[in-house]
């Protein structure tokens, strides 16, 4: 099927969005990983299938000018973090859906998710920066982690929330989507508010899961250098600094 590149509405590093007749074309770059493709693809297929969350339906996976593309259908609406940019007077209502999205998710369940100990075990032992010390530290706490079998979205931000013109959500973009603890979850995603220097917004989110889920805010914590390790090996130069000091503070309380 021949797509319509005209319309482009939004842009990353390693690809490019365009909306064609209902539908999102998600065109990667050249050369991305096939493996990498056919896993966002089969992750998002497994979300869809296993759960009653508001998903776009994964439509077709194909290759635009040798480029590798995933097609969904188009939700219609505003990211949440333009929502916040936008409304600065509406911050605290628009976390309190966020987190509240965050914890529906949590409810469900995919078994045929990877889990997400042994993908961040794996992602650990594949850092080379860190020292031993720190790696072992790392892997004994990551082991001694509660088992659960939690639906966990992996890269949770405002702007994976879409706000439809009736209020209602969607939530995009299940690539590093797994099934584990979620205070792991809630961790990466405080790391990312940090990483984008929203350290007050991030501090705010934190303590609004805490009030809600009831989880201590020690535990939540205690998860956060094992997934700032397992995220340095994608991380650009600037990230990879700002995530080793979060790896290195092991008995961080």
């Amino acid at each position: 099927m021949v797509y319509n590149l005209s319309e482009k509405i939004a842009e990353r590093k390693t690809k490019e969005v365009y909306k064609d007749n209902g539908k999102t074309i998600k065109l990667f770059v050249e050369n991305y990983s096939k493996a990498d493709i056919l896993n966002e693809a089969l992750n998002q297929a497994r979300v869809e299938e296993a759960t009653d969350l508001y998903v776009a339906k994964l439509l077709e996976v194909t290759k635009i000018e040798n480029r590798w593309a995933l097609v969904s259908e188009h939700i219609e609406g505003t990211p949440l973090d333009v929502l916040m940019e936008q409304n600065p007077d509406k911050l605290d209502e628009y976390l309190n859906k966020f987190v509240e999205i965050q914890q529906t998710i949590h409810t469900k369940q995919v078994p045929l998710l990877n889990r997400i100990k042994e993908k961040y075990k794996r992602k650990i032992n594949e850092v080379e920066t860190l020292n031993d010390n720190t790696k072992y530290e790392l892997l004994q706490r990551l082991e001694g982690m509660k088992n659960h079998t939690k639906l966990c979205h992996g890269d949770f931000n405002p702007s994976n929330i879409i706000i439809d013109k009736d209020g209602g959500y969607h939530v995009i973009d299940w690539s590093h989507a797994t099934q584990g603890n979620a205070s792991a979850d809630v961790a990466r995603t405080y790391l990312l508010f940090m990483i984008e220097g929203k350290k007050d917004i991030a501090e705010k989110y934190l303590d609004l899961f805490v009030e809600k889920s009831g989880i201590e805010k020690t535990y939540i914590q205690r998860w956060i250098p094992i997934v700032a390790a397992a995220l340095i090996s994608k991380a650009n130069t600037e990230e990879q600094y700002f995530l080793h000091e979060w790896a290195d503070i092991v008995d961080y309380e």
